[in-house]
């Protein structure tokens, strides 16, 4: 489901990435989902949460655009965003760790007619 065969070589259809490996409370992180994918879609979703905790990221820029989505899950229409196989966006967290470091998880998620193409996962370190 992550990976599409072709005659060379396997390609990621989606892949998510972000400039930093970790990131503080109140620190803005960026992300970047690059899509490779010649059929159709519908959405891009991104999907993020904390271990062992209920604190979440908030989405505050898409595309260079501000937005305020303090919700963990924030879906794009195909036809939302500028460059559908390239999209940065910022999140920050207000969520300081019980020990030194909890760990964030992160999902893109291609869609197409409420089905799932693809996907990618990514961990985040959130440090004190």
């Amino acid at each position: 489901m992550h990976k599409l065969n072709s005659v060379d070589k396997t390609v990621n259809i989606i892949n998510l990435t972000f400039e930093d490996k970790e990131t503080q409370s109140g620190k803005e992180l960026i992300g970047v989902i690059s899509i490779k994918y010649e059929g159709r879609f519908d959405s891009i979703s991104i999907n993020s949460s904390i271990e062992n905790s209920s604190d979440i990221f908030s989405y505050i820029e898409v595309d260079g655009k501000k937005i305020n989505h303090p919700y963990a899950r924030l879906s794009l229409m195909k036809k939302e965003v500028l460059d559908p196989n390239n999209i940065k966006f910022k999140v920050i967290t207000q969520h300081v760790p019980n020990k030194d470091i909890s760990v964030a998880k992160f999902r893109a998620t291609l869609i197409q007619e409420h089905k799932e193409i693809a996907s990618d996962v990514k961990f985040i370190q959130i440090r004190k």
